[in-house]
C-alpha cells in the first residue's frame, strides 16, 4: 500500500513510518516539523519506499496514496500551550484538507484522537462509547476540542462523502525519540532523574495514568490503518494497566538508580483525575494488547535518554 502519514516526523509518526517500510509499504511522510523532528526520519530516506514533504497539511498538495493517517498535531501540554492556534488549525484545517484529499485520490482515512476528548472522566475506565466530560474553555480545550471537532468533522464528511473513514483515541504513550522538553510525565521525569534534579509531581500525585510503550502502540495503529474491510469505526489505544503518578516517578528513581528526590508542586489546570483505556473492541477484532511492562519499557527509555548529551533531541 501507498501511504501518507501526516504527523510522520514526530515521536509516534516516526515510529510509524519505520514499521509500515518493514511491512513492505510506501510511504510519503508530511510535517511542517512546528513539533517533529526531521532527524527523526534522516535514515529513512534512503529507504526507496519513502518520501519526505515539508508541508502543513493545511493546504498541501495531494498525493496519490490509498491511505491516510492523520497525525499531526502537537500533543503535549507544553507544546499545545504555546501553539494553541496551530493545535486547531491542524485538527480543524487539516483534518479538511486531509479529507479533501483522501476525496479526490480515493484513499481511506484515519484520523488520530485523543483520550482527551473524554476530559476528566466520569465514567471510568473509558470505553469508546463514552462522550465525555470536557471544559470547552479551559487550558486544554485548544487540543480537546479541537481533536472533538476533528471527529465530529470526519464523521459529516463520511456522510456527506461516502470516504472510508475511521478513528483511533490514543492514550498516554512514552518510549525513544520523545523530546526531553515535551512536558509530559516520563520525559520529564526521567530527565530529572537523570541529571539528578528533584522529580516534580503536580498535584499530591494520587491522580492515575496508564501507559503504552510506543512500539506496542504503533502495532495497534498499523491493525486499523491496513485493515480494509473497516469504515466508521472507533478504536481506544492504549495501556489498561492503571498506575498513580507518584508511584510512575518512584519507578523512575528506581531504574536511574541514582539521585532523584520527589517534590510536589501545584496541580495543573485541567489535570484530569483518572484516565485508563477499555481496549476490548481492539483486543477483540486484532488480538490486539500491549506486550511491553512498564519497568521495560522505562528501562528501554532511560537508556535511550542517558545515550543522548543534554540538550540534545532524543
Amino acid at each position: 500500500m501507498r501511504i501518507l502519514v501526516a504527523g510522520g516526523a514526530g515521536f509516534i509518526g516516526s515510529h510509524l513510518c519505520r514499521l509500515l517500510l518493514q511491512r513492505g509499504h510506501s510511504v510519503v511522510c508530511a510535517d511542517n516539523l512546528l513539533t517533529g523532528r526531521r532527524e527523526n526520519v534522516q535514515e529513512l530516506e534512503e529507504h526507496p519506499g519513502f518520501r519526505f514533504l515539508d508541508a502543513d497539511i493545511s493546504h498541501m498538495e495531494a498525493v496519490p496514496v490509498d491511505a491516510i493517517i492523520h497525525l499531526a498535531s502537537p500533543a503535549s501540554p507544553v507544546d499545545y500551550d504555546r501553539l494553541p492556534l496551530e493545535t486547531m488549525a491542524s485538527n480543524s484545517l487539516g483534518t479538511w484538507r486531509l479529507i479533501d484529499i483522501a476525496r479526490e485520490v480515493g484513499a481511506s482515512l484515519l484520523f488520530v484522537s485523543t483520550s482527551e476528548v473524554y476530559g476528566d472522566p466520569l465514567v471510568h475506565p473509558q470505553p469508546e462509547t463514552y462522550w465525555g466530560n470536557v471544559d470547552p474553555n479551559g487550558p486544554r480545550s485548544c487540543y480537546d476540542e479541537s481533536k472533538r471537532f476533528g471527529e465530529a468533522l470526519l464523521w459529516s464528511a463520511r456522510r456527506v462523502y461516502g470516504i472510508r473513514a475511521n478513528i483511533v483515541r490514543l492514550f498516554n504513550t512514552y518510549g525513544p525519540r520523545m523530546r526531553r522538553d515535551d512536558g509530559r510525565a516520563i520525559p520529564e521525569m526521567v530527565s530529572a532523574a537523570l541529571e539528578q534534579r528533584p522529580l516534580i509531581v503536580h498535584g499530591d500525585g494520587s491522580q492515575t495514568r496508564s501507559f503504552c510503550y510506543v512500539s506496542d502502540l504503533v502495532e495497534g495503529l498499523a491493525h486499523v490503518l491496513l485493515d480494509g474491510s473497516i469504515d466508521g469505526e472507533v478504536f481506544n489505544i492504549g495501556n489498561p494497566a492503571e498506575i498513580t503518578v507518584r508511584e510512575l516517578a518512584e519507578s523512575i528513581v528506581r531504574l536511574v538508580g541514582r539521585g532523584g528526590s520527589i517534590q510536589t508542586s501545584e496541580r495543573r489546570p485541567g489535570d484530569p483525575e483518572r484516565r485508563c483505556p477499555v481496549i476490548d473492541k481492539i483486543r477483540d477484532r486484532y488480538g490486539w494488547r500491549p506486550r511491553v511492562d512498564l519497568d521495560e519499557g522505562l528501562r528501554l527509555t532511560i537508556a535511550t535518554f542517558a545515550d543522548t548529551r543534554i540538550g540534545e533531541p532524543v
